[in-house]
C-alpha cells in the first residue's frame, strides 16, 4: 500500500524527495519571497528588496576581498607592470563601488603605483583625501594588504561648486559708478 501524499511538499515541480512530480519552472526561494511581498505594504517590500541587495553586496565584497589576498605581497618586474596590475584591481572595485580600507589611517582609498628611486617597479601607494587634502600611504614595492570597504560618497560641497559655476559664468556683471 502507498504512504499518503505529502500535502506540505510541492506538486508542482520535480525535487529530489520527489521525482515522480511534475517538472515545472524553477522559483528561487528569493523570487518567491518577493513576489509574495509585492502584495504586501510597498515599505515592507523595498525594506527587504534593500536587505537582499545588502546581502548580494556583502557576498561580492567578501569574495573579492578574499580572491584579492593572493595579491598580497606580489610585484611584477617593471613599473608599468604594476601599474597596469593596480589599474586593474581598481577598475574591479569601482565596479562595486569599493575602495581600499588603509591600513594607516582606515580611510577609503585608491590603489596607485607611483615611480620611486631604487624601486624598479616603483611603490604601491594608497591615494585619499584627509581633511580636504591629498594624501599617500604605504609606499612599499608590493601590493599591500587588502580590506576592502565602501566607497565614500562624494561631498556636496564640491558638487554645489561644480554646479554654481556655470550658471555664474553666464550671467552678465553689471557695474556702477
Amino acid at each position: 500500500m502507498d504512504a499518503p501524499p505529502d500535502r506540505t511538499a510541492p506538486t508542482d515541480r520535480q525535487t529530489p524527495e520527489n521525482p515522480e512530480s511534475t517538472p515545472g519552472p524553477q522559483i528561487s526561494p528569493t523570487a518567491e519571497s518577493l513576489r509574495c511581498q509585492e502584495l504586501a505594504e510597498p515599505g515592507q517590500m523595498l525594506k527587504s528588496l534593500q536587505w537582499e541587495l545588502n546581502r548580494i553586496q556583502r557576498t561580492v565584497r567578501q569574495t573579492l576581498q578574499s580572491k584579492l589576498q593572493g595579491l598580497v605581497g606580489q610585484s611584477l618586474s617593471s613599473l608599468n607592470e604594476n601599474r597596469e596590475l593596480a589599474s586593474s584591481i581598481q577598475k574591479m572595485l569601482d565596479t562595486h563601488s569599493l575602495r581600499i580600507r588603509c591600513p594607516q589611517c582606515g580611510h577609503a582609498s585608491i590603489l596607485r603605483v607611483s615611480p620611486r628611486k631604487g624601486m624598479p617597479g616603483g611603490a604601491f601607494v594608497l591615494d585619499h583625501t584627509i581633511d580636504g587634502k591629498r594624501t599617500f600611504h604605504g609606499g612599499s614595492s608590493s601590493v599591500p594588504p587588502i580590506q576592502l570597504t565602501a566607497k565614500p560618497e562624494r561631498k556636496a560641497t564640491a558638487a554645489a561648486k561644480t554646479q554654481a559655476q556655470p550658471a555664474a559664468a553666464g550671467t552678465p556683471e553689471t557695474k556702477v559708478g
